[in-house]
């Protein structure tokens, strides 16, 4: 009994598989759009020759996601799905991991300088005020870790808006707790330095001034060095707390 029981379960688990990466494939390959009906559990189940709790268990896995949305009595339909759901996965994800801070920064990087360089050809007004409320913040927080490093959070979080760029918007989206984290961890290092205002100021308004300017080779010159001014900040602030 008990291996009948393994061996139903261990089919089960293949036809969610199955339904799942034929799901997967019909949002990728763009056959469905946002808005778009899915077939239903019936027809799905006989397309893919899976028992209907397998497509539901499917279905449900994608709902959690917000890929797909499911209202009691009509069919599945494709939704945008909400970055800060992503987000919450990618936390636990990786959280865990060993150096996660560290290697977060090395994804701020990649994905900042980018942003930078696009919001130097795309930023409205809007996003250049909203950019210069995120400097007055750090100003006005420079003493405090914890308010300091929201501050400095939104400035380079306004930044990656500021490059209208859905993708680059989605992929930092998805990890923001950890960039947060980061933020914070970072600050409550660097306010121990005593160069620590002249670079939590300073330097983000010359960027700001950059991204005003349209200068997008000097603001990616200023974020390389801004990243690499924090890092030894950073390792100056852990050395004096040892």
């Amino acid at each position: 009994m008990t291996i009948e029981c393994t061996a139903a379960e261990i089919q089960e688990f293949s036809g969610y598989r199955r339904v799942l990466a034929h799901l997967r494939d019909l949002l990728i390959n763009g056959r469905v759009q946002t808005g778009d009906r899915l077939p239903g559990e019936r027809e799905l189940a006989l397309q893919l020759g899976v028992s209907r709790p397998a497509v539901r268990e499917a279905v449900r896995a994608m709902e959690m996601i917000g890929v797909i949305e499911t209202r009691h009595g009509r069919a599945s339909t494709v939704r945008i799905p909400d970055a800060t759901v992503l987000g919450e996965f990618f936390s636990l994800a990786l959280a865990q991991q060993p150096a996660i801070i560290e290697d977060i920064v090395e994804v701020r990087i990649a994905l900042e300088r980018q942003a930078a360089r696009l919001a130097c050809e795309r930023a409205a007004e809007e996003d250049l005020q909203r950019l210069a409320l995120a400097l007055e913040d750090i100003l006005a927080t420079i003493d405090d870790a914890q308010s300091g490093g929201d501050a400095d959070f939104r400035f380079h979080a306004e930044l990656v808006a500021a490059a209208h760029s859905p993708a680059l918007s989605t992929v930092y989206g998805t990890i923001t707790h950890l960039l947060e984290r980061s933020h914070f961890e970072r600050r409550q290092r660097i306010v121990e330095t005593s160069k620590a205002r002249d670079f939590l100021i300073d330097h983000h308004r010359k960027i700001f001034d950059a991204v005003v300017s349209g200068d997008a080779r000097l603001v990616d010159d200023l974020m390389l060095s801004h990243f690499a001014i924090g890092a030894a900040l950073h390792k100056q602030g852990a050395t004096s707390l040892s």
